[in-house]
Order: C-alpha cells, then sequence, then structure tokens
C-alpha cells in the first residue's frame, strides 16, 4: 500500500508542475490581424498642392486640368525614384522642385508677394531614419528653396537659416540642384495682383498695426498654396519636405510653420511622415505634424485615427484651417484637410494614382 500510495503522490506532483495549456509559449504569441499593422506598400509617395477655398464652381476646365497635369507630373517623378530603389529623400525633392517650378503653386516660381513686393521663401526638410532635418526661412534668390533645405540638414550643422544668411550658405554651396536666381525671377502678375488688392483693401480700411489681420477671409485665403510631399522607399525610410511662398502681404519677417520642424514637415521611420499647409500660426501653436506621430508612439493610434483627431479635432479646435498628407512606415496613406478643398495626390507600390481637389 506504501508503494502505491508513493507512486500516486509523484504522479500528481509531476501533474502539478507541469505547464497549463494556456500559459504555454505558444499561446503567448499573437498575430495582429490589423491591416495596419502589415504592409500595405513597399514603397509609397504622396504630396500635397495646398488647402483653401478649393471649390469645382470656381475652377475653370483649363485650370482643373492643369492642376491635375503637374500634380500628376510632380507624383509621378518621386514615384519614378522609388520605383527604380532610390531614396524616399530623392523622391521628396524630386516631386517638390516640379511643383516649385510651376507657377500654379506658392512655392518657388508661383511664390506670393510680401508686403515690401519681394519674394520671400520657406522649406523644411526630414530624414525620418536618422530624425536629422533642415530648413530655411525668408530665403529670396534660390530657384528651388526645398534642395536648400536639404543641403542644410546634409551639409551643416544646424536646423534652421533665415534671411540673408539662408542666402549667403546657398550661394557658398557647390550643387548643381542650388541654382541662385534674381528674385525677380518669382514674379508673376498673378500673385502681384493679389498683393495690390490688400493693399487697396488696407489703405481704404486702414491698418491696425497688426502684422495681418487674420480675421479677414480675403487676406486669410491668400496665404494658401504651400507644397509638400512624402514618400517611403523600399528600405522602409520615410522623408519629408514642405515648401512655400508663406501668406501674401506678410510683414515684419513673418515665419509661418513650413520651415518649423514637427509644424510644417516631421518624419520618423518608427511612424509616420507629415508635411502640412494651412494657417502656419495655429499648425505652429499645435506642433501639428509632430503631434501626428506621438498620438502613434504613445497612444498607438493608426495613422487615420491621427490625423482625424489632430486635424478634425485639435486644430479646428484652436481655430486653424488647413491640412496635411502623411504615410506610415506600412505605406498607409491619409490625406486630412479641414478647408473646402486641397490640392493632393498618392501612387504605391502597384502604381495606383489618386489625385483629389475638392472636398470629396
Amino acid at each position: 500500500m506504501r508503494i502505491i500510495a508513493l507512486f500516486i503522490c509523484v504522479i500528481c506532483l509531476f501533474t502539478s508542475c507541469k505547464p497549463k495549456e494556456e500559459n504555454s509559449p505558444n499561446q503567448d504569441l499573437t498575430i495582429s490581424t490589423d491591416n495596419n499593422n502589415q504592409q500595405v506598400s513597399e514603397y509609397a509617395i504622396v504630396i500635397h498642392g495646398g488647402a483653401g477655398t478649393i471649390k469645382k464652381e470656381n475652377m475653370t476646365p483649363e485650370l482643373e486640368k492643369a492642376y491635375n497635369d503637374k500634380l500628376t507630373e510632380s507624383i509621378k517623378a518621386g514615384h519614378d525614384v522609388l520605383a527604380k530603389g532610390g531614396s524616399a529623400m530623392d523622391a521628396v525633392e524630386a516631386s517638390i522642385r516640379i511643383m516649385e517650378d510651376s507657377p500654379l503653386f506658392n512655392a518657388g516660381k508661383g511664390a506670393v508677394f510680401t508686403h515690401e513686393g519681394v519674394n520671400s521663401l520657406d522649406a523644411s526638410f526630414m530624414d525620418g531614419k536618422t530624425l536629422n532635418a533642415g530648413a530655411i526661412a525668408g530665403v529670396s534668390t534660390v530657384k528651388n528653396p526645398i534642395s536648400l533645405a536639404r543641403l542644410v540638414m546634409t551639409d551643416s550643422e544646424h536646423v534652421l537659416l533665415s534671411g540673408s544668411g539662408s542666402d549667403a550658405f546657398a550661394k557658398a554651396q557647390q550643387n548643381p540642384n542650388i541654382e541662385i536666381v534674381d528674385n525677380k525671377y518669382f514674379y508673376t502678375e498673378r500673385r502681384y495682383q493679389s498683393l495690390q488688392r490688400i493693399l487697396e483693401k488696407e489703405a481704404k480700411e486702414g491698418d491696425n498695426g497688426t502684422a495681418m489681420n487674420f480675421q479677414d477671409p480675403f487676406i486669410q485665403d491668400s496665404k494658401y498654396g504651400t507644397v509638400g510631399c512624402v514618400a517611403l522607399d523600399k528600405n522602409g525610410n520615410i522623408a519629408a519636405g514642405t515648401s512655400t511662398g508663406g501668406m501674401t502681404n506678410k510683414k515684419y519677417g513673418r515665419i509661418g510653420d513650413s520651415p518649423i520642424i514637427g509644424s510644417g514637415t516631421y518624419a520618423n521611420n518608427n511612424t509616420c511622415g507629415v508635411s502640412s499647409t494651412g494657417h502656419g500660426e495655429y499648425f505652429i501653436r499645435g506642433q501639428v505634424a509632430y503631434d501626428i506621430s506621438a498620438l502613434m508612439e504613445y497612444k498607438g493610434l493608426t495613422l487615420e485615427e491621427a490625423t482625424e483627431e489632430v486635424i478634425q479635432k485639435k486644430l479646428t479646435a484652436l481655430g486653424g484651417t488647413g491640412g496635411i498628407v502623411s504615410l506610415d512606415k506600412y505605406g498607409n496613406v491619409s490625406m486630412e484637410f479641414n478647408t473646402a478643398g486641397m490640392y493632393r495626390a498618392s501612387m504605391n507600390d502597384k502604381g495606383d494614382l489618386v489625385i483629389g481637389m475638392y472636398k470629396e
């Protein structure tokens, strides 16, 4: 009997020491079925050409076609870089340079005029792999500011250069992408007449001494047109860039969100890349581009959830208007805005092209 009892005790001891089925290592492994945590595109690219009062009833067929063609040309240039195995940074620069060379957008050739009647340009660039960034503000002699912002990132110890310093840095570079031009290069009659209308309005109603009358919808809508791009390459690297002429009639050396890292541009391989467009003062206050990344990193939100939270809720609650384009490390794209429209386009590794202008 003692032998039987001892045998039973050994069996019970062995059973109690055996791991329970629900605690086995295999049971602890979970496979996510959330599409947002799966790679949807090996590479992808998204661009914007500004947000604002963009309505079909205000657009002629000719102008609509012009915007459609230029957005297509721009995004295909960047997509071609990615398809050939090029870097996200090269894709961003290639796409933005095309929009900077077009008078359709408030960047480069199509830049708006300051109160003094000159063109003053801003741009920023960020590498999501290293978190390195570069930006310039108030440059007046560089044909493609986005290329100069990238050089500040790669060829200087600084992040942001401004005014005459940024022009001096440009002239010191031995780089074929940096073309020095006279400020008259940026002149377009349409932008010049926009300034004249605002100056006439100020002359009639008086200037109360503030930099800009942000409550005036006519002046408000004169600031849109910023261009930007975000790209994800085959190596999983994200880059983002933004370029603008600022807002018509800007005074006192005003700088908006476009050259501010975290406001106008942000990129992080662990989360997403973002390029902003809109009422810059509010984008700076809300650190809109970084906030989207932070919501993804710290709260676990998807790109779609984060962009909607920031643009439709937080920015709107502040009183800010505008939008962003963005993509995450999986290739998901978000083009979120709270205005009547935003010039935008995206393209993935399958060659699917999406172009939008109005609030659809």
